[in-house]
Order: structure tokens, then C-alpha cells, then sequence
């Protein structure tokens, strides 16, 4: 298909800017180029030891001894240091006798139905957690002065602890903040990283605050140094990072809040198959990103969804994120059968190295990719659009040992391995959907990522989605979104009044005025053009004595917030309460610019039946005639009836017997059930 990407570094114009957006996967690190209209694709393997590797390496191939790009990065780094538990070591600073919030929590029961609950340890030990004097009231009233003395030895007694990072948490501090500054003011000496959650999180929820700022601090050191390299040894002129709520942040913004990326990779994966569902007129969509250790999904009814009751490794990250449900289950998860006799698929991963057995890197155990081509759904010679070959042979052994042990045909422990994994993500796919109140029928599910092409159709049937939807170069979609995703800040300020109290449309006029302004300044400092900034303010609100919020619009032109609430509530739990007083308790404003703009490929209409290549594929025990057609032949109007294989640069598409695909013009394919009918005439 002429998708409008290429590969190679080629003649290119230095006078438009260029652009390169990375994401960084546990098996593949994606690279796409921005150049002259065109976009050009790489993906290298990851370098898990070291993530900055594997991308200096992809710039050096893309772009030669231009390197003076803007880079776009989606970051694994503190992910990966919080669940591997390779963070810094942190002190944090609370009033005195609040030093165990951090690990009284919400005193829930992390396993319900266990005798005795597991819970993650504290990031900070209990001897690095140091109370001080001072108090302030929940209207940020001081009660408590600061003691001047103390503050003088903090440098001093903070030094002695050999801690790499700190963080700041005071009560109420997200009323008024000058406690937390003036301690950090006392610390400035110390030359490392502090973490202020009153600049980092201004919202009340005490347990939430302080997790979040000591989430921060703990990657901070790393999250640091590795984005320092990257600038030094990379030549780009500019660097943003993904972020966690759908839109890029400037690189010194990523260095101070690290917490603000633990998403960073997922999240543009969600912003680029919403683009591409819209070009193809779908709003409603489920996103399923199967990569090569993990499956991320998101519904979006027309727009992301975001939240803040998000939690990694067990500890809470108060902080805007895309609303994505991630299981273990990639192309490089590992099959294996447990003491009882059943199939198990992930979540342990054979990562990048040594990876599936098929990739010839010193791989043993059978994983869902060597499944695949075991099954002929990946022909070896089309790995990495012919350039990478596969080794069927080398997974022989492996897979009939586990034939052996589950009493089954190589064949059938491969379709095994594959049915266990789709009912993995089948059940991500209904936690986001059905137990949320959705119908899947009433969306397309959108599959991207290495390995999500060859799962859409099976996926597809079980939920009774209306169609699944492959984006041009659905290997490297979460790439496209990082490099496609608008600038944007988000500024929070907790509120806490009821809409009853005489002052309170007064206080709210006010802070919305302050933190939108606050919001398009910043994105004014790093570079956004001022007409193209867009604000939307929203409140957090529920009724007195509930314990969470729902968000709603409080724009000037929207229906009044409280009524808002009143429709929002009614919608999500059956029921309003229009004489119970209604509480905004966060204000937020969250402002706006577009990322680069990259023009959709044209694809000319079809002139005939694409060229295909015989084949043969596995399918429910039987070995199928099958057709393998490339997606850089295929044109507008063009259709293929199952089984048949789409081979890509960064992906396989299977399309399975009673299914058909078929190419609309933005270069999208639509995979569809076929009937009965329509299967005969074709």
C-alpha cells in the first residue's frame, strides 16, 4: 500500500522542521520521522538495561548526522524503575506525628477474602520520614508556626540520611503552599531533587498527596539523568515527553514531575487510534495495544477518557492519566502448564532479549509469538517487512515439549496458547466496557501494536464489536500518537465549598480565571503558538457527604456546573438529588495546543486484485489455503475474503475464514463478520 512511509534516511529539505517520535516497548523501540510531508519508520530492538541505546542507535539509522530534530519521547523509565523497585532513595518531609500516612493509607484490605493481606512496602522506610513543627488549617489558616530553628538544621539532619532525592508533604498544603516552600527553600543547599506537592498536586486527600509526591521523588534522580544523556548525546535541537493525560510536556517539566509520564507509552497509543478511527468516521472506540510484554486497552466514547484513581505497583499516582487497563499479555508472553495440569500464558514476558525462540536470540520457552508462526499466521520470511527472518524450526522442540505435557498436537497447543492469551484480553476489553455500562456492539475495536492485528478479528467476534479497525502501521501507532499529541497543562486547585454558600460562584469565577491563565502561560513559556491554545475548565463535584467525584464542564458557555452534576449523576448511577447540596471539590483548567501536524497518506483507487502469495495456516485444528497480500499493494476499494494474511513493515493482520477486510481511503483496514451470503458470492 502506498501509506506515505518509507525507510531509510533518503534526500530530505532542512528547512521544515523535522520531528521524531520514540516509544520505547519492552521487545521493539518504535521510531517514526517527520519530514517533508512524509514519515519515515524504524523499529529496533530495546535495550532494557539501558532504554537510551536503542534510541540514540534509531536516530543514528533515521536520521544519519542530522540529528538536530525535535524529539518526542514516550518514556518507560519510571515506570519500569517503580515496578522493577529501582528508584532513589527518599526522605520525606511531613508535620510531626503524620510521618506514618504513607503507610496507614486508607487502611483497605488489599485482598479481601485473604487471612492475612499483602501490601507493597513503603517507597520511604519509616527512619527516612521526618516530622517537623508548623500547621496549617484545611483553609490554609496557619495554626502553627514554622520553627525557624528547625529549618536552619533540616540541610543538616536531611545530609545525614544519604537520601539521593526528597519529598515535601504538609498538611493542607493544597490550600496554601508556603510552609512546603520555605522548607524547600532550607533544603535548596542539599543539590538534589525536591519534590513539592503543592506544586506537584494542590488537592486535598492526604494518603494520595503524599504518595504521589514520593512516587516523584523517587524517580526523579533517574528520570533525571537519563533525560540529561538523551539531551547531550542525542543533538536534538528540543525534547518533549509523553505524558500520561494524552499530550506532550516539555523536557524540563518531565525532569522536575516524573510522576507526570508513568503512563507515557499507552497514552499516545490511545491518542493515535482515535485519530485514525475519526479519519475513518468512528468516535466510539475500544483501543487494544498488543505489544511484546503487555496489552493496554481504553474505551473512548469520542474522546479519551481520563481519571485519577490510578495506582502502579499498588501505589497511587493522583495525577491526570488516560483511563487504560493493562494485562500481561503480549507476543512475548511465555506459555507454560502449572502443577495442575492448565495452560498459562504470561504475564512473565521473554522481553527483548532473548526474546520469542522464532527470533533466534536464545530464546527456550514457547511464547504467543512462536504460537503465530508455528501456525503460519506470521511467514518467516515477512518479519519486519522481509528485512528480519523468523526461525520456525527453532521453536519445534520447544513447542512439542509442551504438547507432550498438555497430551495434544504441536497444532493444538499452539491454537492453546493463543486462545488462553485472547481470554485474557477479553476480559480487559469487558472490565472497560461491560462493567462500565458499555455495549461493545456500539463500538469498533481499533487494534494496534506488533501483535494486536492478529488478534483483532477473534476479539472482535467474542465482544460482538461492530468491526475492528488496523491503522496504517499499527506496530508503531503508539509512536504516531506520541508525535501527533497536542501540548498541553493541566492546573488543579482544590475547592471544597458547596454551590449553597453565598461565595462560592465567586471563589470558583476566580480560581477558574487564575488557573487558566496559569495553564496558557505555561504552555506559552515552552514555545505554543497564542492562537492556537485551547482552555477547558472542569469541576470535580458531588454531592455533600459522597467520598469521590464526578467531573463536569464549567464553561461559561455550558450548562451551569450544578446542573451538569445533576445530568452526570443521574447518567452514571440512575439517580439525581436536585434538593441535596451539590460540592465543587477541584477545579481544574487544562490548556491546549495541537502537536505537528502530519498529513494522512493518499491511497488511489483500486485497479484490480492485488498481487497475493500462497500460503497455508492452521485455523481450528485444520491446515487452511490461505493468501498472504502486502499492505504497500493493497488500494482504496480493495477486498479480501478469509483466510488471509496482510503483511506489514510493523505488523500481520489475519484475517480469518468467514471474515473480510476491506480499504477505506485514509488507508485503514476494516475487518468485518462475514454472512453466510456474502461469503458464497465472494
Amino acid at each position: 500500500m502506498n501509506d506515505g512511509m518509507s525507510r531509510g534516511p533518503g534526500s530530505r529539505s532542512t528547512d521544515a522542521p523535522r520531528y521524531v517520535a520514540v516509544d520505547t516497548g519492552g521487545t521493539f523501540t518504535d521510531l517514526l520521522y517527520a519530514v517533508d510531508g512524509r514519515l519515515e519508520t524504524l523499529k529496533v530492538p530495546s535495550t532494557p538495561d539501558d532504554p537510551s541505546r536503542a534510541i540514540l542507535e534509531g536516530l543514528r539509522t533515521l536520521c544519519g548526522a542530522e540529528t538536530d530534530v525535535v524529539l518526542l519521547h514516550g518514556s518507560t523509565v519510571a515506570t519500569n524503575a517503580i515496578l522493577e523497585g529501582k528508584g532513589a532513595s527518599v526522605v520525606l518531609v511531613t508535620n510531626r506525628g503524620f510521618e506514618d500516612v504513607l503507610e496507614i493509607g486508607r487502611q483497605d484490605r488489599p485482598q479481601l477474602y485473604a487471612l492475612v493481606g499483602h501490601r507493597p512496602p513503603p517507597l520511604v522506610p519509616r527512619e527516612s520520614r521526618l516530622g517537623i513543627s508548623g500547621r496549617l488549617g484545611p483553609q490554609g489558616e496557619e495554626l502553627e508556626a514554622l520553627d525557624a530553628h528547625e529549618l536552619g538544621a533540616l540541610a543538616d539532619r536531611l545530609a545525614r540520611t544519604g537520601a539521593a532525592s526528597i519529598a515535601v508533604c504538609l498538611l493542607h498544603a493544597y490550600a496554601n503552599g508556603a510552609h512546603e516552600e520555605r522548607v524547600a527553600d532550607a533544603l535548596r543547599t542539599l543539590e538534589r531533587p525536591i519534590s513539592v506537592s503543592s506544586r506537584l498536586l494542590p488537592e486535598y486527600r492526604e494518603f494520595e498527596r503524599t504518595s504521589t509526591t514520593v512516587v516523584n521523588a523517587y524517580v526523579a534522580p533517574l528520570m533525571s539523568r537519563y533525560l540529561e544523556r538523551l539531551e547531550a548525546e542525542s543533538g536534538a535541537a528540543a525534547i518533549a515527553v509523553m505524558g500520561s493525560n494524552g499530550g506532550t510536556v516539555a523536557v524540563e517539566r518531565a525532569v522536575r514531575e516524573p510522576a507526570q509520564t508513568v503512563l507515557s507509552g499507552p497514552a499516545g497509543g490511545v491518542v493515535g487510534a482515535l485519530a485514525w478511527a475519526r479519519r475513518s468516521g468512528y468516535e466510539n472506540i475500544l483501543t487494544f495495544d498488543m505489544g511484546g510484554t503487555s496489552t493496554d486497552v481504553s474505551l473512548c466514547p469520542g474522546h479519551p477518557l481520563r481519571t485519577r484513581e490510578f495506582a502502579i505497583a499498588g501505589r497511587p499516582v493522583a495525577l491526570p492519566v488516560l483511563d487504560i487497563h493493562t494485562v500481561g499479555a503480549g507476543g512475548g508472553s511465555i506459555a507454560r502448564v502449572d502443577p495442575g495440569g492448565a495452560l498459562r500464558v504470561g504475564p512473565e514476558s521473554a522481553g527483548a532479549s532473548p526474546g520469542p525462540i522464532c527470533y533466534g536470540r536464545g530464546g527456550s520457552e514457547v511464547t504467543v509469538t512462536d504460537a503465530h508462526v508455528w501456525l503460519g499466521r506470521i511467514p518467516t520470511d515477512a518479519f519486519l517487512g522481509g528485512e528480519g527472518g523468523l526461525d520456525r524450526a527453532a521453536v519445534a522442540g520447544p513447542m512439542n515439549a509442551l504438547a507432550e505435557a498438555l497430551a495434544c498436537t504441536p497444532e493444538q497447543a499452539a491454537e492453546g496458547v493463543l486462545a488462553v492469551a485472547d481470554a485474557a484480553m477479553e476480559r480487559a476489553l469487558r472490565v472497560i466496557s461491560v462493567e462500565r455500562g458499555y455495549d461493545p456492539a456500539g463500538f469498533a475495536l481499533v487494534a494496534f501494536g506488533g501483535a494486536g492485528a492478529l488478534h483483532a478479528a477473534e476479539l472482535s467476534e467474542r465482544l460482538g464489536c461492530e468491526r475492528a479497525l488496523i491503522p496504517p502501521d499499527p506496530g508503531l501507532l503508539s509512536a504516531y500518537g506520541i508525535l501527533t499529541a497536542p501540548v498541553t497543562r493541566e492546573v488543579s486547585r482544590s475547592i471544597l465549598r458547596s454551590h449553597h454558600e453565598p461565595d462560592t460562584k465567586a471563589v470558583l469565577d476566580e480560581s477558574l480565571r487564575s488557573m487558566s491563565d496559569q495553564a496558557r502561560n505555561a504552555l506559552l513559556g515552552e514555545g505554543a503558538d497564542p492562537g492556537a491554545i485551547a482552555v477547558e475548565l472542569q469541576i470535580d463535584a458531588r454531592y455533600r457527604g459522597q467520598s469521590f467525584e464526578l467531573r463536569v464542564p464549567a464553561a461559561p458557555d455550558r450548562e451551569d456546573w450544578v446542573e451538569a452534576f445533576h445530568r452526570a449523576h443521574a447518567a452514571r448511577y440512575g439517580y439525581r438529588r436536585d434538593d441535596a447540596p451539590v460540592e465543587a471539590v477541584t477545579a481544574r483548567a487544562n490548556a491546549s495546543a495541537p502537536g505537528p501536524e502530519v498529513e494522512p497518506p493518499h491511497i488511489p483507487a483500486s485497479q484490480g486484485p492485488p498481487p497475493s502469495t500462497p500460503c497455508s495456516v492452521v485455523h481450528r485444528g485444520e491446515t487452511l489455503p490461505s493468501r498472504a497480500v502486502w499492505r504497500r499493494d493493497l488500494r482504496t476499494g480493495d477486498r479480501l475474503v478469509g483466510p488471509a494474511l496482510v503483511l506489514d513493515y510493523s505488523a500481520t493482520t489475519w484475517v480469518p475464514p468467514r471474515w473480510s477486510m476491506t480499504v477505506d481511503a485514509q488507508g485503514v483496514l476494516h475487518l468485518a463478520a462475514e454472512s453466510a451470503e456474502s461469503e458464497a458470492n465472494s
